[in-house]
Order: C-alpha cells, then structure tokens, then sequence
C-alpha cells in the first residue's frame, strides 16, 4: 500500500469560513482532495477519483474538472468507510475505531494519491474527530478555522439545515449538560442562545481533541484574518504542512477577493438577541480574540 505521509484535516465548526479556506488549498498542487460531485454521489469509486487527481493537472481539462467537481467533504464517501462518522452524537475518539474501519480508511487515502498530488487533504465540520483520526494516521495534521461566534450563530439561523429549531433532543450535538439545560431553559429555550451554546460545544471539543498534539500538528487560524491578509495566512498554512509556496499556488490565492461578512448579525437580530447572542458567548469571544463593544484583537 502507497505511503500515506501527513495527511492534513481541515477542521471547525459549520459556518466558520472553512469552506473557503478548503478551496483554497485544494489550489496547491500537491494536495489530494476530495471530489464532491464524484464521491458523494458514488461513494465507491475512489479509483476514479484518483483518476481526477490526475486530470486536474491537464492544461485545459484540468480546470473545466475542478469547477466541476469541487472539492467537498463527501460525508457519503466517510460513512462507506466507517459507520457513525458523519453524524456522531459526541466526539469520535481514537477508541471508536475498528480495526475494520483503520484498513478501509487507510486504502481509500492511499488510492486517492498520485505521483504529484501525494499529501492527503480533508475538510471535515462538526466534531474535530482528532482523537479518531490521529489513530488513524499518527501524524496527521489538523487546522482549525475559527470564527466570531456571533457571525456563526447568525448563520447557523439563516441555513435551512440547522437541527436546532426541532430542539436538542433531536440535533447531532448529544444532550445539553445540566448547566446548558438550565442556561437554554432561562433563556426562554431561546434558539440564538441554542446555536451559541452549539458553538461553544464545538470550540470546546476542538480545545480538549487538540491539546495532546503540539505546535507541530495543530494550527488554528480565523476566518478575520484570512480575509484581511489571505495570501499572508495561505503562506503560514503551507508552510505548517510543509507545502511549497510555488507560482502557480500564489498566483491562484491571489484569484481570491475575500470579504469579511461577520457584521450582518448587527443588521439580521434585534438588539435584545444580539445581547442575549453576548451573553451566552461569555469569555469565549474574548478567548479567540473577539472582544464585544469594540474591534477584534490578537487572540489570547
């Protein structure tokens, strides 16, 4: 079985900016991605997959192929592999996973690579899954985009796929704790204070996940500053994963205009649910370096 090196997992929570960031990257010609037209409708068919690896580098072709088929996360694709992974109810962890499960991973990574493109990329929402992950490929790399939870939440109540309006005893997140319980029930089972505390969940999860792996597998990096300095961000992230920073992938970042969208909750929620939004959210805007009543700072 080809050698599997590094792969590297885009991780964070939905609405964060992730999506962007993944296409981004996708853009550096050594990275195998996921094709999202391919794969989630034929979850199976990674060799063909692979093949598109390949004609992505085409002249001519290679272009029309990758606007085609974007790169996705292609839950389809992960369920085929491992049963639960796309919707878990809590965090996946390294004890979740069978040994049925390490082999059917590791072969469909390793038939995605080609010759060029030999360094596995991903993007993954929702739980980070490192502990699950990690004890798949042990020295996987995993970035987390984060982005002001207000501007989350916002979104998170404008998609028409949130599970939270039919409550928490029916979205992915598990069951509130006792203290959440209590916090969403004084809140008027308010749903703005529900996503904040989906939120909070998810950058928790990422913080305990994270925290045995060090500065040399782990990067965090917001979705502010990769609209304010993209190419300034793109050439940190290459090189933490050890990617080059080559011509051609400088050239297709700077294709990209980014533009910081976080002020529309200011315009889509009343004063009262953008208090109650503040509240629930507590130290951890300040914590990722969003202060409230003034202009982010440097993350703490």
């Amino acid at each position: 079985m080809k050698g599997i090196e590094r792969p590297i997992f885009i991780i964070g929570a939905g609405r964060s900016g992730s999506t962007i960031f993944h296409r981004l990257l996708c853009g550096h010609p050594e990275v195998a991605w996921l094709p999202g037209a391919l794969l989630n409708r034929f979850p199976g068919r990674v060799g063909l997959a692979r093949a598109v690896m390949r004609a992505v580098d085409y002249p001519l072709v290679g272009g029309v192929l990758e606007r085609r088929l974007r790169p996705a996360e292609c839950y389809p694709f992960w369920e085929r592999l491992s049963r639960g992974f796309s919707s878990p109810c809590r965090d996946l962890v390294a004890g979740d996973l069978t040994e049925g499960s390490r082999q059917r991973i590791r072969s469909a990574a390793a038939q995605l690579l080609t010759k060029r493109r030999n360094r596995l990329l991903v993007k993954i929402t929702g739980w980070p899954r490192i502990g699950f992950l990690s004890e798949v490929f042990d020295d996987a790399l995993f970035i987390h985009v984060v982005r002001d939870g207000r501007a989350v939440v916002n979104s998170l109540l404008e998609v028409d796929f949130w599970r939270g309006w039919e409550g928490p005893e029916n979205w992915r997140w598990g069951e509130l704790s006792a203290a959440q319980r209590e916090e969403w029930e004084r809140s008027g089972r308010s749903f703005v204070v529900l996503a904040a505390i989906q939120w909070r969940m998810l950058v928790d999860a990422v913080e305990r996940a994270s925290a045995p792996l060090g500065e040399g597998r782990f990067m965090e990096i917001r979705y502010e500053d990769l609209c304010e300095d993209t190419a300034g961000v793109m050439k940190k992230v290459a090189g933490f994963c050890g990617l080059g920073w080559e011509g051609s992938f400088e050239r297709a970042v700077s294709r990209y205009r980014l533009r910081n969208t976080n002020g529309r909750y200011r315009e889509n929620l009343t004063l009262r649910q953008q208090a109650e939004l503040e509240a629930a959210l507590g130290g951890y805007l300040e914590r990722y370096g969003y202060p409230t009543g003034g202009r982010a700072r440097a993350p703490v």
